[in-house]
């Protein structure tokens, strides 16, 4: 992921084709979004920071997510590992089919 504001900014207008997006997303203007780009401007305010920030991660995570989706379903399959609560609670205060918590974990294949 990205550091710098620079980067953060050249990413985000990489992702958006185009710095009036970026922009409007930062709630700052187009002009500084360029002078971010061409690193005139290294240090942004906090609350710019902020913004930029939050914006990188939510477009930089899901990503990372799909690409090692993509990686595992083509070539050794996917691996679920849960904690799964099964069964349910009978009437009668003897049942033996009571919830509980039990891990599960299963492989598929590539396809």
């Amino acid at each position: 992921m990205p550091k710098s504001a620079g980067a953060q900014m050249r990413y985000l207008v990489k992702q958006y084709k185009g710095a009036k997006q970026v922009a409007q997303m930062v709630r700052v203007s187009q002009h500084t979004v360029e002078r971010y780009v061409k690193e005139q401007i290294k240090k942004p305010r906090p609350d710019i920071a902020a913004r930029l920030d939050r914006e990188v991660k939510a477009r930089w995570q899901p990503q990372i997510r799909a690409k090692a989706k993509e990686k595992a379903a083509t070539t050794a399959g996917i691996v679920i590992d849960v904690y799964a609560r099964l069964g349910y609670a009978g009437a009668s205060m003897e049942s033996t089919d009571e919830d509980r918590e039990r891990h599960v974990t299963v492989a598929l294949p590539p396809q």
